[in-house]
């Protein structure tokens, strides 16, 4: 049998959780963070970042997210590039997403572009990790930030998700094009002026990213930079990521309006429920155009339509 291993960051772990959602299994080894179960392949994550695949088809699987080499030791991450010295002062590009771990809702990327001079104004904005504001601040500073700050807004919706998904594409691919497409919008937008660097907030190894967009005509490279928690590096990530909170909080908002309920955010049991009535009054297809099918709620919430 077959097999290859890789060693990914958390984020990328976390990722692959997602992605193969539907393959679960309820068994995981000592020390492990999933197992899943494909028709021609088997993965185990362990918390250490290795990513075991067995199986005929475990080099094929090995390598939507990375190199896998059969039969041989687990890949060495590189770490990333430490930033120049007094990065959070520049003049930078920052991209950022949202919605990638809701079950309803859309995608949605952004990247923005925050000249050194702006930087005290978004702070008297009050612009800082959009994780800590609520969704009144997140809506009244994003008002404010679209009127000057430069920015693409990219809008990765449900019928699209699900069918990329379906023909293999993993959700790190679809957010790699995503950041790569508003990068090269923005790039453009503010020419002939040009960022001192662009931060990319991490969500899987640059090797991987970069793989990931291989055969796109443009592909930003230029003083491009990966930090996890980007949004406390930079105020660019930040706003980046209110702006695309904002965007997905009104694409929920015509979501509801859409279906005639109230529908909620995140993955949890809750959702499973809001799933499951959906199904009733309006059938599984519905479903299509509003969730990432792929996730475990949709079995759930089959179980549930079904009492």
């Amino acid at each position: 049998m077959s097999h290859a291993v890789l060693t990914l960051s958390p984020q990328a772990v976390s990722e692959m959780k997602e992605h193969y959602a539907s393959f679960l299994q309820s068994k995981v080894p000592q020390g492990g963070v999933f197992t899943a179960k494909l028709p021609g392949c088997s993965i185990t994550a362990y918390r250490s970042g290795k990513v075991l695949f067995q199986g005929k088809d475990a080099e094929k699987e090995a390598q939507k997210w990375g190199t896998g080499l059969l039969s041989q030791p687990a890949l060495k991450t590189k770490k990333t590039p430490s930033l120049p010295p007094g990065f959070s002062s520049l003049s930078v590009i920052g991209s950022d997403e949202v919605g990638t771990g809701d079950y309803f809702g859309p995608m949605t990327v952004v990247a923005a572009y925050v000249s050194k001079e702006q930087i005290p104004l978004l702070k008297e904005l009050g612009v800082r990790d959009s994780k800590d504001l609520t969704d009144l601040k997140i809506i009244e500073i994003a008002k404010k930030l679209i009127l000057f700050i430069p920015y693409s807004l990219l809008v990765l919706h449900n019928e699209k998700y699900n069918e990329f998904q379906q023909r293999g594409m993993s959700q790190g691919k679809m957010k790699a094009l995503l950041h790569n497409k508003a990068l090269v919008n923005v790039i453009e937008k503010i020419k002939p002026e040009k960022p001192n660097a662009i931060l990319i907030d991490q969500f899987v190894e640059k090797n991987t990213y970069y793989k990931h967009i291989s055969n796109e005509k443009e592909i930003v490279k230029e003083n491009v930079y990966f930090s996890t928690k980007g949004e406390s590096v930079h105020l660019a990530v930040a706003a980046a990521s209110i702006i695309a909170r904002y965007a997905f909080l009104k694409q929920m908002d015509a979501l509801t309006e859409k279906v005639g309920m109230t529908i909620p955010r995140g993955a949890g049991s809750h959702v499973d429920h809001v799933a499951a009535k959906i199904m009733k009054e309006h059938g599984v297809e519905a479903l299509h155009s509003l969730a990432k099918i792929h996730f475990a709620n949709t079995e759930k919430a089959m179980k549930i339509a079904q009492k």
